[in-house]
């Protein structure tokens, strides 16, 4: 297994002489060698050591295995026990490494294998079937029968060989067009191992800034990078931090924002279950660049391999304090608490999330005062969200200037998107700013499955908006997807095909903030709910109404637009106020749908089954009566070996009919 290293292990008698604790220099000696004095001994046994713990070689085959969230859910559990009941039956004296998701979820369950002199190879969707057939090629060291290859690493250095005929996973279709620097690690190192994360350049820039800037110097640096909130508003990081780092008080805070609840959307997840410690190096530069003492993680219980890893991370860099009382022997001290939430989608609104770390109800208050000024228990308080500190390492590693020379012009660095829905290539992916939305569905999502059309993508969840196909060569920044109607958000990004219903995609946004709103202005409490009314009356056939339901119909209908600005225009916190977004984006781009609906009593798409009508094709009936028999109302009629008719006036639309066809004979419109 991984050697866990001190720095005596680095060290000559001459430097280890007297030290009796861990070194408050290791990261910094580590990272850049010796400072005490010019030691080749010194230098020697850090080269072996970082080349050891970035595996730039192994003594004996180490075998990665996906074990994130999304790799646990498609069986990677099975997998793994699978490779450790082989490597014991087998007597294979090997590393059995979990590591967190590399994006490309699709291939899940993934397997790595590394062995002696080769270079690292990763093998796609290995079931516990699989795996006998896998390791028994890959550790004889032929892969020409092998199957399932996905792709290998780029041998990193000169003791390591290139297998013939593998292609570079650098190559592969998924992850050519990326730039991964927040991704960087994820699925390609122990998570739970500080050592390998430190041999990678990790706390580097925290060491630093701590050791060599000043807080004021820190935040120009990050301001001059052009890095910006990642989680959806966008503000200038280094701006925001500079508010509270010029109010004066005795105590502030940092928080770090991992409570992502839009649907669809898992980067904060994938981040710290792949990487805990890239978060916590972001959020330890953070709260000296502000003078924070104590920092809140606060993040949905849901996440418990999340929640785990940050656990373990906290306790390893405080063992080499690089966390806690006089870190690195700078007098900076630090505490990180972990905050678990329940759930509550308004607590993502940092106003909400500060009252529930206080052990209040989740509910927004009115700004100003903003938490720069009056946060946390009434102090300056900064919240930034996951992929924005994860960011920080990257942007004072490489300086302000590197970072802000990707991206487009008001918006720098890249961007994780949640890519999910109707597209072939699901995952994370990590684009420079100002890449295409066209690029980033069919040339890395690989297009929509089945030759099926494209209609749209939901960008920002539900607060975002839809980006239709006319819209696919905007550029992905800040302000371009505004100006289409949508936001960045924290990263979702939904794909739809031709089969679904835009005004049902509408309404099932309007039913989660209908659901979410936290109900203390009237605006939102009130406005959402007379929204979803109106979407369940659009939606409503015929057969449903009744008395004066017509002319109730159509004066909702009327409403939509004024009903959407005014709660957009006077809710108190950005729930409510982007809550019509959805809608307005919908309505922008799709209004033939919502004309079929409203004139039309039709759903084009065919999902609105309240709208559907069912008919049977005589051509094509032979009267085998599955359907009669099935129809839970009796509303099918007909004789054994003849054509079947559908009463209209008796139909309740559940689709059975369709549904039980042999012949495909039912029509439904």
């Amino acid at each position: 297994m991984t050697k866990n290293w001190t720095m005596k292990d680095l060290c000559c008698d001459q430097c280890w002489h007297g030290v009796e604790a861990s070194c408050p220099k290791f990261v910094s000696c580590f990272s850049e060698g010796p400072l005490c004095h010019s030691s080749k001994i010194c230098t020697e046994k850090r080269e072996r050591a970082m080349a050891s713990m970035r595996r730039d070689n192994v003594e004996r085959p180490v075998i990665f295995v996906g074990a994130g969230t999304c790799g646990l859910g498609a069986g990677a559990g099975k997998t793994l026990e699978a490779v450790k009941t082989y490597l014991s039956s087998k007597n294979v004296d090997a590393d059995v490494v979990e590591v967190g998701c590399i994006g490309y979820c699709i291939a899940e369950p993934m397997v790595d294998v590394q062995i002696p002199g080769r270079s690292r190879v990763s093998f796609r969707n290995v079931k516990a079937s699989d795996v006998e057939k896998i390791l028994n090629n890959a550790l004889s060291g032929n892969l020409n029968q092998a199957e399932n290859i996905l792709g290998q690493f780029v041998p990193t250095s000169s003791a390591m060989k290139a297998w013939d005929g593998v292609p570079l996973l650098s190559e592969h279709p998924f992850f050519k067009p990326q730039k991964r620097w927040v991704l960087a690690n994820c699925g390609v190192i122990n998570p739970s191992s500080i050592e390998e994360y430190i041999a990678r350049g990790g706390y580097k820039s925290f060491a630093k800034m701590l050791l060599g800037n000043t807080p004021s110097e820190v935040c120009d640096l990050v301001e001059k990078s052009g890095l910006r909130g990642r989680g959806g508003g966008g503000f200038p990081t280094g701006k925001k931090w500079k508010f509270a780092l010029q109010t004066p008080s005795d105590q502030k805070y940092f928080i770090c924002n991992a409570d992502e609840g839009d649907p669809g959307a898992f980067m904060d997840r994938a981040v710290i279950e792949g990487d805990p410690h890239r978060l916590l190096e972001g959020l330890a530069i953070g709260a000296y660049a502000i003078g924070a003492t104590v920092a809140y993680i606060y993040i949905r219980a849901e996440y418990p391999l999340a929640i785990q890893r940050l656990k373990e991370a906290i306790a390893r860099a405080t063992e080499m304090k690089l966390l806690g009382n006089n870190v690195l022997d700078s007098g900076f001290n630090l505490q990180i608490v972990i905050k678990m939430g329940a759930g509550a989608f308004v607590c993502g609104e940092e106003t909400a999330l500060m009252h529930s770390i206080e052990g209040k109800r989740g509910m927004p208050r009115p700004r100003p005062p903003f938490p720069a000024v009056s946060g946390l228990f009434g102090k300056p308080t900064i919240i930034n969200n996951v992929e924005t500190l994860a960011n920080l390492p990257v942007v004072l590693e490489k300086g302000p200037e590197a970072f802000a020379s990707v991206g487009s012009q008001s918006s720098k660095g890249t961007k994780v998107f949640a890519l999910s829905g109707k597209v072939n290539n699901t995952g994370l992916v990590e684009v420079a700013m100002g890449t295409s939305v066209r690029d980033l569905i069919f040339t890395i999502g690989g297009g929509v499955p089945k030759n099926k059309k494209f209609k749209a993508v939901q960008f920002g969840g539900p607060s975002g908006g839809c980006i239709p196909e006319s819209q696919l060569d905007i550029a992905i920044d800040y302000e371009s997807l505004i100006a289409a109607g949508a936001m960045m958000g924290s990263g979702g990004a939904v794909v739809m095909d031709e089969d679904t219903c835009m005004v049902d995609v509408a309404k099932f946004f309007m039913d989660f903030i209908q659901r979410e709103s936290c109900g203390k202005c009237i605006p939102c409490r009130e406005g959402t709910k007379q929204l979803l009314e109106i979407f369940n009356v659009i939606t409503r056939g015929r057969r449903s109404e009744k008395d004066n339901d017509a002319l109730a119909r159509m004066q909702a209908v009327m409403n939509i637009r004024e009903l959407s600005s005014v709660i957009k225009e006077t809710s108190l916190c950005g729930l409510g106020q982007s809550a019509p977004n959805p809608i307005l984006s919908t309505l922008r781009w799709f209004m033939d749908e919502y004309e079929a609906h409203i004139y039309e009593r039709c759903c084009p798409a065919k999902v609105c089954g309240d709208m559907l009508t069912y008919s049977i094709q005589e051509s094509l009936c032979i009267g085998c009566t599955i359907c009669k028999r099935k129809c839970p109302v009796d509303a099918i009629v007909g004789a054994p070996k003849s054509p079947h008719t559908i009463v209209s006036e008796k139909c309740i639309g559940c689709g059975n009919c369709a549904q039980v066809c042999p012949k495909h004979a039912v029509a439904v419109c």
